[in-house]
C-alpha cells in the first residue's frame, strides 16, 4: 500500500461507527451525554500488522516522544521495515538504536514469528478476536493489553473491552462512579450496555480524559 492508501485508511471512518454511536446514546445515558461532545472525530485505523507491533514493543514502558526518538534509529537501520530487515540487523544493532537487551530480543521474536508464518495475519480478517489474541501472545513483549490495542486500532474490532487499560478504568470510575475506583466486575457491569461496540465506548472514554485522539 503506498503513502495514498494510508492516507485515505487514516480517514476512512469504521463502517460501524455511526450505528454504535446512535445504538450507545439510545441505552446509555452516560454515552448519550458524552458523544456528542466530540463531534465527528472517530477511531482511525493504524497501517501495517508488523510495524504497529514492532513500534508498540518500542513504546513499552518509555514516554511517547522518548519512543519516537528510538524508533526513528530503529528506521534508519531497517528502512523497509520488513521482518526479514530485522532479522538480518540482528539483536546488537538494534540495541544501537537505544532498544533495551530485552526489547531487541522481542522484535527479533516478533520478526521470527511473522517470517515462519507462526501469525496468521492473513486470516485475521476473518478470526474471532480471541483467536487472535491467543496468537499475538505467543510472541515475547505483547501481553494482552497490546494484542487489545492492536484489534482496536489496525484490526479496527468493534467490541474489544481492554480491563487492563488504566485509562478506560479512570473514564469509567470519572463517568459512572463519580470518581470512586472501580474494579474490573465494575467495568465488566457498565460494559454489558454497550455490547456489541465496547470499542466505540472505550474510544469516548479516552477522549474524556483527553480530548486529543490516543496513539500507541
Amino acid at each position: 500500500m503506498g503513502k495514498s492508501g494510508h492516507a485515505e485508511l487514516s480517514i476512512s471512518v469504521p463502517a460501524y461507527w455511526q450505528d454504535a454511536k446512535s445504538e450507545l446514546m439510545k441505552r446509555d445515558r452516560i454515552m448519550r451525554k458524552l458523544i456528542p461532545q466530540f463531534g465527528d472525530l472517530h477511531l482511525v485505523g493504524r497501517g501495517e500488522p508488523f510495524t504497529t507491533l514492532a513500534r508498540s514493543i518500542v513504546g513499552q514502558q518509555i514516554s511517547v516522544k522518548a519512543a519516537d526518538a528510538v524508533w526513528q534509529r530503529v528506521i534508519e537501520v531497517c528502512p523497509k521495515c520488513t521482518p526479514a530487515q530485522f532479522l538480518k540487523a540482528g539483536n546488537e544493532k538494534l540495541a544501537l538504536c537505544g532498544l533495551s537487551k530485552r526489547k531487541a530480543e522481542y522484535i527479533i521474536d516478533l520478526a521470527e514469528h511473522f517470517k515462519a508464518k507462526r501469525v496468521h495475519v492473513d486470516k485475521w480478517a476473518e478470526m474471532a478476536d480471541e483467536d487472535v489474541i491467543a496468537e499475538l501472545i505467543q510472541i515475547r513483549g505483547i501481553g494482552r493489553w497490546t494484542a487489545e490495542m492492536f484489534l482496536i486500532f489496525n484490526l479496527l474490532r468493534p467490541n474489544v473491552l481492554p480491563l487492563d487499560d488504566l485509562g478506560l478504568l479512570k473514564g469509567i470510575s470519572i463517568n459512572y462512579f463519580s470518581g470512586e475506583p472501580v474494579s474490573r466486575s465494575d467495568a465488566r457491569e457498565v460494559a454489558a450496555n454497550w455490547e456489541p461496540w465496547r470499542t466505540v465506548a472505550t474510544w469516548y472514554l479516552w477522549r474524556s480524559l483527553d480530548p486529543a485522539p490516543v496513539t500507541y
